[in-house]
């Protein structure tokens, strides 16, 4: 198997452990798309309680990856809401469980088709 397969295997795995409703195949999309950097602890990882973290994770991936437009205060109750999703105890949060659930969010998974 390879470091690919079993990073993906992984995070199938954390993902139904957390109870998230993401299909494997988005896991498997996202891990992919995020490449070198889910092999990578400090990339890996969310730091929700970190504001430069969430304007990273807004400007960079809301807005450039999925091309969304909405405005800061609704991009901002989104990550806030799947940070919550992911477990406010729960301190490794994983970009790939974060990335699917808000390209779910926004109906924006097809962005992982091409």
């Amino acid at each position: 198997m390879s470091k690919r397969d079993e990073k993906i295997e992984a995070m199938i795995a954390e993902a139904k452990k957390l109870g998230l409703n993401i299909s494997d195949d988005l896991i498997t999309k996202v891990v992919i798309g995020l490449g070198p950097s889910v092999y990578n602890k400090n990339s890996e990882l969310i730091a929700c309680g970190k504001a430069s973290e969430l304007e990273t994770i807004k400007n960079n991936f809301l807005r450039k990856k999925l091309g969304l437009t909405d405005d800061d205060a609704k991009l901002d109750e989104a990550i806030k809401e799947v940070c919550e999703e992911l477990g406010t105890s729960n301190r490794s949060k994983k970009r790939v469980h974060m990335y699917a659930l808000l390209a779910m969010k926004f109906d924006k998974v097809t962005v992982y088709d091409a």
